[in-house]
Order: structure tokens, then sequence, then C-alpha cells
């Protein structure tokens, strides 16, 4: 059986204080409806670290799953770059 495509996004860890589980930052560019004006629209999703690798600082690409918990519907699929002066 084929697994679909399931969406993906690219973000900055800003906690790992969770067992497991890492808060992601993703920041996207969007125009103003309006004035037309480019702004930064930053998103917080929940992301599951299975086996707690991911720092604070931490660049991770994260891909949609099932629903892990109330509020977790994201796995953390790669760490794309360890966060300068992170300790391991």
């Amino acid at each position: 059986m084929k697994r679909s495509t399931r969406k993906t996004l690219t973000g900055t860890v800003v906690s790992n204080k969770m067992d497991k589980t890492v808060v992601v930052a993703v920041t996207t560019t969007t125009k103003h409806g309006m004035y037309s004006k480019i702004i930064k629209v930053t998103n917080k999703y929940k992301a599951h670290d299975e086996k707690n690798e991911c720092g604070m600082g931490d660049r991770v690409s994260i891909e949609e799953c099932r629903p892990l918990s109330k509020d977790k519907r994201w796995n953390v699929a790669a760490i794309i770059e360890k966060a300068p002066g992170a300790i391991f």
C-alpha cells in the first residue's frame, strides 16, 4: 500500500521541554490583502520527537501525521541543522 503524500514544513525549534514533543515555529511570508505589503506570519506546531534529539534553535523538517494527542498532528521528519553552540 502506497502512503499518500504528506504536507511538510520547515521551521525552528522554540521549545523542547516536553517529553517526546517539540514546538516548531514556522515562518511564512504573505501579501496583505488591502495594502499589498509583504508580512511575516509565524505559526507554532507541536511535533512528535520520538528520541528527544531536537534542541532549542535547531532547524527541522516536520510532516503531518494522524492525531497523536489533543494538539500534536506533526512528526519531526529530519533535523536539517543543529543550533550553533549546541551541546551533544
